[in-house]
């Protein structure tokens, strides 16, 4: 048995899910940890209403805040369209070494590219080494603390462009509080919010979606 829950869980997906199959990965994730151990991926409740913004966007460059272990960044790529792009930003090495394999287990990495770091350091420098000119969708999943900040850093960057879409995890709790504020009340987005529970329990979440307007 592996000493870390987030090598248990890989050792999970690679026993039960089906190779090359994303759905059956993210699958396998929730059903281990619904049964056996809770882990912080944004689950298959919270997982539809991301789903359907994803649909709903058709984004071709996206970017996570927060890759943890790729389940989210499996569970986005299986709806992506041919030549979209997903840069996931993960600063746990744990976690990221974890990530990339169960993303390369999923067969999404043609369309995943996992970045080592911290959000404040890996955002500035998204359009001078990795080509990004705006983002379409942007997954913000890390720290509640990191979220009005790191939002902010892109609207610097002038990374967002008028449609842009932001999706929050957990914004039922307090430490996304500022993040919240700013969206709904800076003028410079359209809000939606999903209420919704904690991945795989019963305690009230919250999924907000702000479309950035200028």
């Amino acid at each position: 048995m592996a000493e870390l829950k987030e090598h248990r869980i890989l050792e999970h997906v690679l026993k039960n899910a089906v190779c090359g199959d994303p759905q059956s990965v993210v699958d396998s994730i929730d059903q281990y940890c619904r049964q056996k151990e809770w882990a912080m991926n944004v689950g298959d409740e919270k997982g539809l209403i991301l789903d359907q913004i994803v649909k709903e966007t058709d984004p071709l460059v996206l970017l996570e805040l927060g890759t943890y272990l790729g389940y989210s960044a499996t569970r986005i790529a299986r709806l992506l369209k041919s030549g979209a792009r997903l840069l996931t930003v993960e600063m746990n090495p744990v976690h990221a070494e974890v990530a990339k394999k169960i993303i390369e287990f999923a067969g999404v990495q043609d369309k995943v590219q996992v970045l080592e770091g911290s959000t404040q350091d890996i955002i500035p420098k998204l359009k001078a080494e990795y080509g990004i000119k705006n983002i379409d969708l942007v997954f913000i999943d890390h720290y509640g603390e990191r979220y009005k900040p790191d939002t902010q850093l892109l609207e610097d960057l002038s990374l967002l462009r008028k449609g842009s879409v932001l999706v929050a995890d957990n914004v039922g709790f307090s430490s996304s509080a500022e993040f919240l504020d700013h969206v709904r009340t800076s003028g410079r987005y359209d809000c939606t919010n999903y209420p919704a529970h904690l991945e795989y329990s019963n305690k009230p979440d919250a999924v907000e979606k702000a479309v950035f307007i200028g």
